[in-house]
């Protein structure tokens, strides 16, 4: 049977266990999901926590989402780790919810579980020509220059245009510009994917215009990020005067708000002075008041972008400090043509996706809940809660905020969970089957669980393949490539097998309670269970009979 980190296992007890545990899943290894998992086992300490993740590899949005040359950001990573190493917590990857295993048998095998798998879809521009080929959506992008295994095959044409237009002005937007933009010289010592680099370094791209339907003053960026993007070594800034000029409502705007005040006055005087670009230089473009009306296929290459259309727009005003722009239905512009056009990423913002069994609120894009607790009808005038089941990160507010905001998000969870279990509406005086139930199921589907000691496995591949060539990893980008290394790694013959394993757990057996252990068939890729087991049995004070079968 072919599967990593797979291990069915029978206990037989001589004693009565004192007290079963309260079992909860938490759904997603990002930010959100390990926060929570944290938050949860130090709040209790007679819980276990699993995380599950359909990738191999943890730590989502930080591993997937993050620019490469952002490594300050990726040090959050190590306190995920010290979480997934507790001995009362487990990763498991290459687990999907909807296919692996449904939420509906989640809810069977835990007293609670936590959905916090992010967004991994995109919203729509709604617009005619949006399926031509060469317009992405800003995730896919992200994500291939990642090393997502998912988009490891987009290859996005970067030779044939020195354009390339991005809708949208917020975080994800500018990182896309700067990747786009950036020497790469300087991107070849980043963990960037390396068939990214190989294409980046080919790219005609000389021009990136950054389009928004709103003012600088409105723009959705930090001022970190772009002042990240404007600090490009020898990079032409462009903005139209009339764009900077603002209103008295602008004023206030800024008056109320320091980082609005800090974005428009670093655009303000980013501009570069109007002389002409020497050859070769690379150019930046912020374009205000503007919204997509369609996408014109080109002249010459059917089926493909040649161009957009744009409509000016200006400012309407809700009255809660939010704007947006509306557009001039009779001022229609073909600001970029069908012979220089060919490439179009949409930053319009990520869309969480529902699976069977969930309720979610498709308008919004997240699962109806309030505090964290997922809500059963919220149409009702009597909100009725879905006992055991809680939401966190982006599937529960929306695609906004930062890594560190899903801190506080957590907590606000982790306070919805605490309180239900102090009122007895979660109670492991029904023992749930937890980890072992989800592992036997997946090992009835065949499913090669990815443990935490595996991704480790991953993890030194990547950094020793990095190492070679200068940088922090080179990451493994296909899915059968992540699954391969950990098959090989924990490969070899039963004795170095069976020597492995006894040298690591000899400090473990050194305890007052007898451990008899009968090992069938072998060791191969089951490193990771034994761990669990051996530590299950030290930690429990009663004596047991384990019998396993490790399949290689």
């Amino acid at each position: 049977m072919a599967s990593i980190g797979k291990f069915r296992w029978i206990t037989r007890r001589f004693t009565t266990h004192p007290s079963a545990p309260l079992r909860i899943c938490v759904v997603g290894s990002g930010p959100a999901g390990f926060y929570t998992a944290e938050k949860i086992l130090k709040a209790h300490e007679k819980v276990e926590v699993d995380v599950i993740d359909r990738l191999p590899t943890p730590f989502g949005l930080v591993r997937s989402g993050v620019a490469p040359d952002h490594p300050e950001t990726k040090i959050v990573t190590n306190q995920f780790s010290r979480v997934a190493r507790n001995e009362r917590c487990s990763f498991f990857g290459n687990v999907c919810l909807g296919s692996s295993v449904t939420l509906p048998e989640l809810r069977e095998m835990y007293n609670a579980v936590v959905l916090a798998y992010g967004a991994e879809s995109d919203r729509s521009l709604g617009i005619p020509g949006e399926e031509l080929a060469g317009i992405y959506a800003a995730r896919e992008f992200v994500w291939w220059y990642n090393g997502h295994p998912d988009c490891r095959n987009l290859d996005p044409d970067l030779k044939s245009t020195d354009t390339a237009v991005i809708f949208g002005q917020g975080n994800v937007a500018l990182d896309v510009a700067r990747i786009l933009l950036r020497p790469t010289a300087e991107l070849a010592r980043t963990d960037i994917a390396s068939h990214a680099l190989a294409a980046l370094e080919e790219s005609s791209i000389r021009k990136v215009y950054l389009v928004g339907r709103r003012g600088p003053v409105q723009a959705a960026c930090t001022a970190k990020e772009l002042r990240e993007v404007l600090g490009i070594k020898d990079l032409r800034i462009h903005i139209q005067p009339a764009d900077l000029v603002t209103t008295p409502v602008d004023e206030i705007e800024m008056k109320n708000n320091r980082i609005r005040k800090r974005v428009y006055e670093l655009l303000s005087k980013a501009v570069t002075p109007a002389h002409a670009p020497h050859p070769g230089q690379r150019e930046l473009h912020f374009v205000f008041f503007r919204k997509p009306d369609k996408f014109l296929e080109s002249n010459d290459r059917s089926g493909h972008l040649g161009g957009v259309q744009l409509e000016k727009t200006i400012l309407k005003g809700f009255g809660d400090g939010k704007w947006m722009g509306t557009y001039f239905h009779n001022n229609v512009t073909s600001f970029f043509n069908s012979e220089v056009q060919r490439l179009s990423l949409k930053s319009i913002g990520y869309k969480s996706i529902a699976i069977d069994g969930l309720p979610f609120d498709s308008k919004k894009g997240i699962v109806p809940n309030i505090g964290g607790r997922v809500l059963a009808d919220a149409s009702k005038d009597h909100m009725q809660y879905e006992t055991g089941l809680y939401v966190c990160g982006w599937l529960k507010r929306g695609p906004t905020g930062i890594i560190g905001t899903n801190l506080y998000c957590a907590e606000e969870t982790l306070s919805c969970i605490s309180d239900d279990v102090d009122k007895g509406v979660l109670t492991s005086n029904s023992p749930k089957p937890g980890r072992d139930g989800l592992l036997q199921l997946l090992d009835s589907r065949n499913t090669r669980v990815v443990t935490f000691d595996a991704w480790e496995k991953i993890d030194a591949e990547e950094k020793r393949r990095g190492n070679l060539k200068n940088k922090p990893r080179e990451k493994l980008t296909m899915w059968e490539e992540l699954l391969k290394v950990v098959r090989e790694r924990l490969s070899g013959t039963p004795t170095d097998r069976y020597a492995y394993i006894l040298e690591k757990f000899q400090a473990e057996l050194q305890t007052e309670y007898i451990q008899i252990v009968i090992l069938v068939q072998g060791f191969d890729h089951a490193l990771a269970r034994c761990q669990r087991i051996f530590t299950n049995s030290i930690h429990h004070p009663e004596p047991r009979i384990l019998v396993g079968n490790c399949y290689g």
